[in-house]
């Protein structure tokens, strides 16, 4: 086949390849289309792949036996691995699993780089257009690359998930960020002509972005707290589509490029949504954030002003089965307990005996965007009893019993209240708006944000102190017997 029509065939597949991304995206909108878009984003990845391989094989240099042997066992090992983990990870995991990811894709953008810059370094490929783009590719992901190894650490409990502020940290993350501007600034400059480096020295150089790089990475991610972990991620995951599309530039891939951007663009997106969501600036996020995980207060302690009133299956059973309007609020605890199949159950039997059963989403419950919807949507609840925050606060006060199952921080009125909270101004479910509330939770323990939860002092609100799971399946069998 004449090298010209592989050329035309590769520059289509690679079209079809963005086109099938862009699509896919558009349908992850929705829980209902958001498997096909996921199975759709695979299969343009799928195509993309393929048609670079046939791109660099048409090469005149094509690809030798042991070219292909490395592609084969990474293939192999990675989407071995890959498939592995994705099918065992349970959903309280996937966060990390998500940063883990990013660590992965930042690291492989961030050796792309560096390994396309020292075949053209000294040649005339070296231009002051690859040299920026591969100075990016390599910081990028190599900041990353640590951060995304540190956030997936702190939320998996290997690190500490509260602040960890290290004697002179921040002079150090200044530090970092300078000398690797000033690397920038170097390599640029030389490729330009402006001033001579030797390629040994030009390496040097490159070394020391990559150090300040990966201790950027770490210096930036220590000091924010488990709460603001979620956002930090997002973030991060914005920083790994913008590596991948340095990495485009660098190699001349469209496919990487539009690729990159998108992933880079819809991450920026999803942070600033969610740290507004939390009523917090990005700069105050990563300049340090609060909460370093549950506390350990016992059942029946006081929290704040006011006392605790404790409450038993069957008292709560009789609310709900008589109830005509309740509101189920679901929060990490149900995902812990891996009770969203009890909780729909319960719903089931109580729409069977007239009751009018929503689900109020805030969007930062759990430990990422779409946390609550994933898990119910496994439970097969019904997509449109899903209500959003701003959809389902003005229904709180029309509702007769409002049933919190492991939400903490999204439904504390000290966001409203109190402006001495460090959640002050961050928007919440009005839970305590309705008319009944019931709480179910282990402990009095705190949320990720590390403080007491006024909601649990009101005098409308009952404790049931249990397991998710084992709470939704006494109160089943409560109702049951009403």
């Amino acid at each position: 086949m004449p090298q010209q029509w592989i050329e035309t065939f590769v520059f289509f597949a690679w079209l079809a390849g963005a086109a099938a991304f862009v699509l896919g995206l558009h349908q992850m909108n929705s829980p209902a289309t958001a498997r096909g878009g996921n199975r759709l984003s695979a299969a343009g990845m799928a195509v993309a792949v393929l048609a670079t391989l046939v791109h660099v094989a048409a090469r005149p240099e094509g690809l030798g036996t042991t070219a292909i042997a490395i592609i084969a066992i990474g293939f192999l090992i990675g989407g071995g691995f890959g498939l592995l983990v994705a099918r065992t990870v349970k959903m309280t995991a996937m966060p990390q699993l998500v940063s883990l990811f990013n660590a992965v894709g930042c690291g492989a953008a961030g050796l792309v780089a560096i390994d396309d810059y020292i075949r053209v370094l000294g040649t005339a490929e070296e231009t002051v257009s690859t040299a920026i783009f591969v100075v990016l590719g390599v910081a990028i992901g190599c900041v990353t690359f640590t951060g995304s190894l540190v956030a997936s650490g702190k939320l998996q409990g290997l690190i500490p998930g509260k602040p960890i502020i290290l004697a002179g940290g921040r002079l150090l993350t200044i530090a970092l960020a300078v000398a690797a501007l000033l690397g920038t600034a170097a390599l640029v400059l030389s490729a330009g002509g402006v001033i001579v480096l030797e390629p040994a020295a030009k390496l040097l150089v490159l070394g020391v972005i990559i150090g300040a790089g990966l201790g950027f990475g770490i210096t930036m991610v220590l000091p924010i707290g488990g709460a603001d972990m979620p956002v930090v991620i997002s973030l991060l995951n914005s920083f790994t589509g913008t590596a991948a599309a340095m990495a485009g530039f660098v190699i001349n891939n469209p496919v990487l490029i539009i690729a990159g951007a998108l992933v880079g663009a819809a991450g920026g997106i999803l942070t600033k949504l969610m740290a507004d969501a939390m009523n917090r600036s990005l700069m105050n996020i990563v300049a340090g954030g609060f909460g370093g995980g549950e506390g350990t207060v016992g059942p029946g302690a006081e929290g704040g002003a006011g006392s605790v009133r404790e409450i038993g299956p069957d008292d709560v059973a009789i609310q709900l089965a008589y109830a005509s309007s309740v509101i189920v609020v679901p929060g990490y605890g149900l995902a812990v307990a891996q009770a969203q199949h009890a909780v729909r159950e319960l719903a089931d039997l109580l729409e069977s005996r007239g009751v009018d059963v929503k689900y109020a989403i805030h969007p930062v419950a759990g430990r990422m965007p779409g946390h609550m919807n994933v898990l119910l949507a496994e439970a097969n609840v019904p997509y449109p009893l899903l209500k959003e925050m701003d959809d389902i606060n003005p229904e709180f006060e029309r509702a007769d019993v409002v049933l919190v199952v492991g939400a903490n921080d999204v439904t504390n009125p000290a966001a409203r209240s109190n402006p001495a909270s460090p959640i002050y101004g961050m928007p919440i479910l009005d839970v305590d708006k309705a008319k009944s509330i019931v709480v179910i939770k282990r402990s009095m323990g705190r949320g990720y944000a590390g403080i007491d939860n006024e909601l649990y002092t009101n005098p409308k609100t009952g404790m049931l102190f249990a397991d998710a799971k084992d709470g939704l399946a006494s109160l089943v069998a409560a109702v049951k017997a009403v």
